[in-house]
């Protein structure tokens, strides 16, 4: 490991190895990942001579979920889940580049929030961009649902075991994957159909869901997170055994890809490589008795990268102090060095923008930028 880098506010410090920093350095691109327990968006960027992380305050910032035409186009926005809201981040590219915060590199992507649906708490964890529709997984109410400007959600389905919408979080549905924009497959630490009935059987009841049929594809999984839909296969995060996961066409059994020292949640892929969140184990209601917590072995909070032709790690990200568990992890293509504002910072106010141009309020002569 390189010695601890970067130093960051709130104490949050981090460390990267060499294989994570190459890894960076040869894709065009960053990541956004979301710490919940430490209430943190974090970009992890490159400067042009190593990697560069930028933290802002959220209030438990879960799923995060990237706007983009195409999977090979930048991003032009980001959706993300907060403890009682769902924000839309706009991308604002040309006032990116006269951020007045000082940054020898610059940046070249400023998200700046746009849109917040007031949901209250609803437990929300995966949220993904269908189309115009930006979909949630709402865990308090065993369904997947949809935004509204009227209403805090708008039921959209529920797994068939589901009897009732009503807010106690019965089978802990977490993940969604989507194929096509459209909902293929969910996961769910659980077949319950009472309050937190998933509790007892956590370490062996999660199942993947297929959304269309309503049949359970995969059980037995030890409290699974994060499936997605990727080269025409179904993988997933089987979290409390630290593996990845993938289930080839025609296969009714998955393949372990690879096993990861932590609890994993969160999962991108770049290339022939998988971005994958890592976190300690932190409390033992819910996570005792864990496989990967009896290992033996030292956990990492971090982001691991693992290439998919050898299930070998390539590097690894880890947080070393300030932080314990990572939720989602995002990638950001052909965006090097982003940054992103929280409605708190009062530059978020000077931030103006429209379809042709936008403005920096502070500036001592307004100029247009677009």
């Amino acid at each position: 490991m390189n010695d601890p880098y970067p130093a960051s506010a709130d104490n949050i410090t981090g460390r990267v190895t060499d294989g994570f920093a190459q890894w960076l350095a040869e894709f065009v691109g960053s990541l956004a990942v979301t710490t919940d327990q430490a209430g943190k968006v974090a970009l992890i960027g490159w400067d042009g001579r190593q990697p560069a992380i930028m933290l802002r305050h959220f209030d438990k910032p879960m799923g995060i979920a990237v706007d983009q035409d195409r999977p090979d186009d930048k991003p032009h926005g980001l959706g993300l889940v907060t403890r009682q809201s769902v924000m839309v981040l706009a991308n604002s590219p040309s006032q990116a580049a006269e951020y007045p915060r000082e940054c020898p590199a610059g940046h070249d992507a400023l998200f700046l929030p746009r849109t917040c649906y007031w949901t209250s708490d609803l437990l929300i964890h995966d949220i993904a961009f269908a189309g115009d529709e930006l979909w949630i997984v709402n865990t308090r109410f065993s369904c997947l649902a949809t935004l509204s400007h009227r209403h805090s959600f708008v039921p959209r389905w529920q797994p068939p075991f589901i009897s009732a919408l009503t807010p106690e979080d019965r089978c802990h549905l977490n993940g969604l994957a989507l194929d096509g924009g459209r909902a293929r497959f969910v996961t769910a630490l659980g077949r319950s159909d009472t309050a937190e009935g998933w509790r007892p059987t956590r370490t062996s009841g999660g199942v993947v869901i297929d959304v269309e049929s309503g049949q359970i594809v995969l059980d037995g999984l030890c409290m699974p997170h994060s499936p997605r839909w990727h080269d025409g296969m179904l993988w997933y995060l089987d979290s409390g055994r630290g593996h990845l996961c993938v289930v080839q066409p025609g296969e009714t059994r998955p393949t372990v890809v690879c096993g990861v020292l932590g609890y994993l949640r969160g999962l991108s892929f770049v290339g022939m490589h998988a971005v994958i969140g890592l976190s300690l184990i932190r409390e033992s209601r819910t996570f005792g008795g864990l496989p990967i917590g009896e290992s033996g072995e030292e956990l990492h909070c971090g982001v691991a990268v693992v290439d998919l032709r050898t299930g070998r790690l390539t590097g690894i990200f880890d947080f070393t102090g300030g932080c314990e568990e990572i939720y989602d992890v995002r990638f950001l293509p052909g965006i090097r060095h982003p940054a992103i504002l929280n409605a708190n910072d009062p530059l978020c106010s000077q931030a103006i923008t429209t379809p042709d141009f936008a403005y920096w309020m502070h500036s001592r002569t307004t100029a247009e930028m677009e």
